[in-house]
């Protein structure tokens, strides 16, 4: 039987939705990743990274059942550049919260969200404590790159902003799933146009010219390979030790 639920019929789905361990929602958004990537890049590195989870669950003695890949995010800060679509923040937080109920009133026990944009965290907080209160639902929340943090600050720097949004570390990402997708000839240093500490950013081009950080030429998809494999055992460790 197929380990996604979009592939099964409902009989099918009954009967992987009992036996699964988790029902697991990949979480990302359509939003611009400067001039060298798809607006997709959150939702293909929760697609696909949510995948090497569910083809490495055995090992860890679980069994994951995938949910659709869910596209759209809040992104509301990104909405200066052409292509993004944003859900309200309170959209958001119910469009997941109704997944859950949906999943729970068919019988699952847990449901493990993989989140593959920052913008995102609020609302699945927020949906986390309404399943969990209003549904009975165990959800365990996973943000992909807290996992695979200390291996991107050694390759890339020790801050986020050199090497996050549409930097070396999405570019890498996006060459080791989906190579064909990704703009090499537009590959540049991005342009940072001011630096916050308190205060908050309106929108993401406050920040940044070309929609990025760092420097995507500075990508790596054999380290990138890496780094999956051991994040995708270190979640499923942190996972499994949270169910006993």
């Amino acid at each position: 039987m197929s380990d996604s639920l979009f592939d099964l019929t409902w009989e099918d789905a009954a009967d992987a939705t009992d036996t699964a361990d988790f029902v697991v929602l990949p979480t990302g958004s359509i939003e611009q990743h400067s001039l060298h990537l798809p607006v997709s890049v959150d939702t293909l590195r929760a697609d696909h990274l949510t995948d090497e989870l569910v083809a490495a669950a055995p090992d860890h003695d679980l069994d994951l059942l995938k949910l659709p890949t869910l596209p759209f995010g809040y992104s509301e800060h990104h909405m200066n550049y052409a292509g993004t679509i944003t859900l309200t923040a309170e959209t958001y937080r119910r469009v997941v919260t109704e997944i859950g109920s949906s999943m729970a009133d068919h019988g699952a026990e847990r449901l493990l969200v993989v989140n593959c944009h920052g913008g995102n965290a609020e609302p699945i907080a927020l949906a986390a404590d309404r399943l969990e209160r209003d549904h009975d639902l165990a959800v365990y929340v996973v943000h992909w790159t807290d996992y695979a943090e200390e291996a991107l600050e050694a390759e890339f720097g020790v801050r986020g902003d050199d090497w996050g949004h549409a930097g070396p570390h999405e570019t890498s990402v996006i060459e080791l799933f989906r190579p064909d997708l990704v703009h090499e000839a537009r590959k540049e240093p991005q342009v940072r146009r001011a630096n916050y500490g308190p205060k908050v950013r309106r929108y993401f081009d406050d920040v940044t010219e070309q929609g990025g950080f760092g420097s995507p030429s500075d990508s790596d998809a054999e380290f990138m390979s890496e780094v999956v494999a051991a994040t995708t055992d270190r979640i499923l460790r942190a996972v499994r030790s949270d169910m006993d």
